[in-house]
């Protein structure tokens, strides 16, 4: 837990010792850097294309991706008789099938939802705890140290579990469905959230602007919530991007592990690899195609988070 931990609380020491060591803004070195970044470049690049073709593959599919009458017959399982790529079947059929390329088209799109809702929810709901958490250490006073005590202990046992062995044991309890997979992998990510945030806020306490509007009189209040709170965004903002990564592969393996959407003919990357398993001696494409969905998807979100991390890095400015 401790180099997990580490990463986070360095990540939340950005903020504060790039504003304090530059006189411009946090976000202007960061694009300039970035602008300039191969890996950001690569990482973009690749993210844009899961993107677009999340949105567009229900109309850029050729076929239907849960037709399994059209080429009935040509795969014949207990035969090892399969369908490789061909011109009307640009990655062939699988077990049952079904074109291939559709429903690797139609599968990016859930597996872009899920890793969406489930940062999204990791987000918001670590953003409530390490804020109120950090507000309540700046806040000061006997109470504010107590409640973040008990916070953050919470959170790092959270945090000492294996995010893979917590997301399993949520989504067992929960029941098998596409919901429970994104509760699941966003109570995962809730922890990083809240230790980011609030290690962000403590940084940005000993700031200038903090100790001049101490200085004017302004309210504690009103300086942790409105002051150092939103200046305390930008590395939480950065890790969504590395938790989206981590989001889409916890995801894949939920569904992987049976614990995803029940409706098994619904087109997902991660029920697509379990399913090609059985006819990996047969067929390995089929495993082949969602397994390099996953991986280069991951990819991308994680050189482009990790890119805007080195831009955020003043050790890295040129």
């Amino acid at each position: 837990m401790s180099t997990k931990t580490d990463k986070i609380d360095r990540l939340a020491e950005l903020t504060a010792s790039r504003e304090t060591t530059t006189g411009n803004s946090l976000w202007v070195e960061a694009m300039r850097r970035l602008r300039r970044s191969k890996m950001a470049l690569i990482g973009g690049v690749i993210i844009a294309a899961f993107v677009l073709l999340a949105i567009l593959g229900p109309w850029i599919a050729p076929y239907d991706p849960t037709d399994t009458h059209t080429w009935r017959g040509q795969v014949l399982t207990n035969q090892n008789i399969f369908v490789g790529p061909r011109a009307e079947n640009w990655l062939g059929l699988d077990h049952l099938a079904r074109d291939e390329f559709s429903r690797m088209l139609i599968g990016a799109r859930q597996t872009l939802l899920v890793g969406i809702v489930a940062t999204l929810l990791g987000f918001t709901v670590g953003a409530l705890i390490g804020g109120a958490s950090g507000a309540a250490l700046t806040l000061g006073g006997a109470a504010g140290k107590r409640f973040d005590t008990v916070v953050m202990r919470f959170i790092d046992m959270m945090l000492a579990l294996p995010s893979l062995l917590l997301a399993v044991s949520i989504a067992a309890v929960l029941g098998q469905s596409l919901t429970t997979v994104m509760i699941a992998v966003g109570v995962v990510q809730v922890p990083i959230f809240a230790r980011l945030l609030r290690g962000a806020m403590l940084a940005q306490g000993g700031s200038d602007y903090v100790l001049a509007a101490q200085s004017l009189g302004v309210r504690k209040r009103r300086i942790a919530l409105g002051h150092v709170l939103p200046n305390s965004l930008s590395p939480v903002i950065v890790q969504s991007t590395l938790s989206l990564a981590t989001a889409i592969i916890e995801a894949a393996a939920l569904s992987y592990l049976g614990l995803g959407n029940p409706d098994a003919s619904e087109p997902e990357w991660g029920v697509m690899l379990a399913q090609a398993q059985g006819y990996f001696d047969s067929a390995p494409m089929l495993a082949v195609y969602p397994a390099l969905g996953i991986i280069i998807t991951a990819l991308g979100f994680t050189l482009l988070g990790e890119a805007m991390r080195e831009a955020l890095d003043p050790k890295l400015r040129s």
